[in-house]
């Protein structure tokens, strides 16, 4: 078994509002600063250490674990797992 790193990052599929992300970017646009940002997203991450045999099966793992845990709303979330060596 190897140990891995997985992040999952959970944000807003697109269409769907993002009132934080807003309220940061309207929050520079009246500061007068970083004029150059045009839009910001906000997501949540998880961060998982976990032993499994391979990246594959450590993306599987993870990906049944979030959905029995329900930790995201399929209808307007969309979940990326990215898998890093530890």
């Amino acid at each position: 078994m190897a140990t891995y790193n997985v992040h999952v990052t959970i944000e807003n599929k697109p269409g769907i509002s993002d009132p934080e992300g807003d309220t940061i970017l309207n929050d520079l646009v009246l500061k007068g600063t970083h004029k150059t940002v045009s839009k910001i997203k906000t997501a949540k991450m998880l961060k998982f250490t976990i032993n499994e045999k391979d990246k594959k099966t450590t993306q599987s793992k993870i990906q049944e674990i979030c959905d029995d845990l329900r930790i995201y709303n399929p209808m307007v979330s969309k979940v990326t797992i990215d898998v890093f060596d530890a």
